[in-house]
């Protein structure tokens, strides 16, 4: 068949990887102390110590965590380490910071831990869009962690590709 189309992507050695794909399950929570301080600025120790203590913590259960502080008011370090030691038996990870951080923080680990040994000498797409919150750090952190392996680095999708780096 002279006409037949043939899908030169498919049987091609280009190895496609979604981030999506290693997005862990698990509630994201932005808690924020601001409620916990008296008129909102003031942070005084003995309540904010007992708050802690009388919290039922247990609802944040296999949840991942940013502590924050809406407000203006300066928050001493052991404040948050305080909400990280009783958050610690239930959260998967706990952060300072805003959601995308706390994103950026689990991909971090997710791709620390990325074994990339089936990516050697071979072409790479990084898959760009994703439904779910991928941080664009992710994106980086995987591109610097490949290049030394891969053949060629190329980001978007197969049929539209935009080139990043090759291997000489």
């Amino acid at each position: 068949m002279k006409d037949e189309i043939i899908n030169r992507i498919a049987n091609s050695k280009l190895i496609t990887i979604d981030l999506e794909d290693y997005y862990p399950k698990g509630q994201r929570v932005l808690f924020d102390i601001k409620d916990w301080l008296f008129d909102g600025f003031v942070l005084r120790e003995k309540d904010f110590r007992r708050q802690a203590l009388e919290f039922d913590w247990i609802q944040y259960q296999d949840s991942y965590i940013a502590l924050t502080c809406s407000s203006d008011a300066i928050i001493p370090g052991w404040a948050y380490m305080l909400l990280s030691i009783h958050l610690e038996p239930f959260a998967k990870k706990i952060v300072i910071g805003d959601l995308e951080t706390l994103e950026s923080s689990i991909y971090q680990d997710i791709l620390n831990q990325l074994d990339i040994t089936e990516f050697k000498d071979k072409p790479v797409i990084i898959k760009g869009c994703s439904k779910k919150p991928v941080p664009q750090n992710a994106y980086i952190m995987l591109a610097n962690k490949l290049k030394p392996h891969a053949k060629s680095i190329m980001y978007g999708e197969a049929c539209s590709s935009v080139p990043l780096y090759k291997n000489k």
